[in-house]
This record gives structure tokens, sequence and C-alpha cells, in this order.
């Protein structure tokens, strides 16, 4: 894809059927149409989650800290590529081991009058090489063991963490898909 402004996003309807695309420019703000998402956690060797902090340009949760990577798969695109393609581009990293954690998940968020609505599996997986963030995507990022990352999102205050990482997080734990 050689520009992220020609970038489509999948609309689905409330079973999660695509009906259509939009741009992604016109996609989020005060009444965002339900659409295809995805979250994944990526984890390191020794088992340490990668959280990144959204760069503050961002359109939507800017400044928020957040799991490895979300984003949209594009029309006909299946979500593995599309975590393959958003961790390369926003981190410089290769994916590995994928897995479905939460394949139903679905949320509506809003912050300063934007608003996300989607149907957003989440995925856990591991990363390969060393984070390399493009700085328009990702402001800062760190290795953090679960524990440690679950302790932090629920001391600091509400606003410092995206609504769908704190939920997420509090989902995959309830599951038993990390410790």
């Amino acid at each position: 894809m050689s520009s992220l402004a020609a970038e489509l996003i999948v609309l689905v309807d409330e079973d999660g059927t695509a009906i259509g695309t939009m741009p992604k420019p016109l996609v989020h703000h005060g009444e965002t149409p339900l659409h295809r998402a995805f979250s994944a956690y990526l984890f390191d060797g020794d088992g340490r989650l990668l959280v990144t902090r959204r760069a503050q340009q961002k359109a939507t949760f800017p400044g928020m800290w957040t799991n490895t990577v979300c984003g949209h798969p594009g029309p006909g695109e299946d979500d593995a590529a599309a975590i393959a393609r958003r961790a390369r581009y926003e981190l410089g990293l290769d994916v590995a081991d994928l897995r479905p954690a939460l394949p139903s998940y679905r949320y509506r968020a809003e912050f300063r009058g934007v608003v996300e609505n989607e149907v957003c599996p989440v995925y856990l997986g591991r990363f390969l090489g060393e984070p390399t963030p493009d700085p328009t995507e990702v402001g800062e990022w760190e290795l953090l063991d679960w524990a440690a990352f679950r302790d932090r999102q629920e001391s600091q205050q509400y606003d410092e963490w995206s609504p769908w990482c704190r939920e997420q997080a509090r989902l995959i734990e309830v599951a038993g898909l990390v410790r």
C-alpha cells in the first residue's frame, strides 16, 4: 500500500457482514459507522508484552498507551495479514505464532468527540526483531511482563490507556489466556 490516505475501511452490519468500504480519513468522527478492526498483543521471546503509546497526532485516542498494534483489515484481507502489515509499518516488526484470543470482541468508545465503533477480534502472538517505531504512529514503547502491564493499567489514570486495551486485557485474563 503506497499511501495510508488510500486505505479503505470495511464497514459491517450488526452481524459483522461486510456491507461496503469507506476511505479511512472519513470513518472516524462523532457518528463512526460500525467497521472491522483488530487488536494484537505481541510478546517477545522472554514473554514480555510490547505496549505502545499512540502518537499525539493520531486522530483517535492520541497519546494513550495501548496494546502492541491495532488497526483495520482492508477489503479481502484476513486479520493475520493485516496484523503483519500494521506491525511492520508501525513498528518495523515481523509477527509469529498469531492465535485468536477474543474472536468476537466488539466495542464502542469515545474520546474528544471521536468515536471508535468496531467489530475487533483480539489476537495473541510474538514479535520478531527490535521495535523501530514510525513516530507518526507510535510515540513510545515499552516491554512489560503481564503483571506489570496490568498493574500499570489499574494504577494509572483512566485516560492514560485506551479503553479497548483495558477491557481486552481483563477479558484475556478471565479467559485464562495469560498469567
